[in-house]
């Protein structure tokens, strides 16, 4: 049976700044992948990242973009079978951001420490709670 993993967090910054940190290349390479190479917020735009050595290559497909509200991508690896979502969705809460990240398809990964379930949430608690909060506050 699919759980998805489903993370809530509220940052001190604007729904529109908080579009951008996920929406615009150099921003999301200071705080999401820095081996980030090129994005774009269109459904169908597949990443590219820089080799960084790793065996396991991201591939990527941007799958559903609605401005300032939702952004959802494919979360593959190469050679690997499994094919899982992230979708990130806004909410304004004042003046603040509520970040509701929802990963879906993690089962269909081969069964490997590196596609445990909670690798992907203590990932996931570093990418958004530190990562991307720190990032917020220091360009706020």
């Amino acid at each position: 049976m699919s759980v998805p993993f489903v993370l809530d967090h509220v940052y001190n910054a604007p729904l529109q700044e908080v579009w951008q940190a996920l929406t615009e290349k150099e921003k999301m390479k200071q705080w999401y992948f820095p081996q980030l190479l090129t994005f774009e917020p269109v459904a169908g735009f597949k990443f590219t990242f820089k080799d960084d050595g790793s065996p396991y290559k991201k591939e990527w497909t941007v799958t559903d973009v609605i401005n300032n509200r939702k952004l959802a991508h494919t979360w593959v690896y190469k050679g690997y079978p499994g094919v899982s979502e992230v979708t990130f969705e806004l909410f304004p809460e004042g003046d603040h951001t509520r970040l509701r990240l929802t990963h879906t398809g993690l089962e269909s990964f081969p069964n490997d420490p590196h596609f445990a379930r909670d690798r992907f949430e203590g990932g996931w608690a570093t990418i958004l709670g530190i990562n991307l909060n720190k990032f917020l506050e220091d360009n706020n």
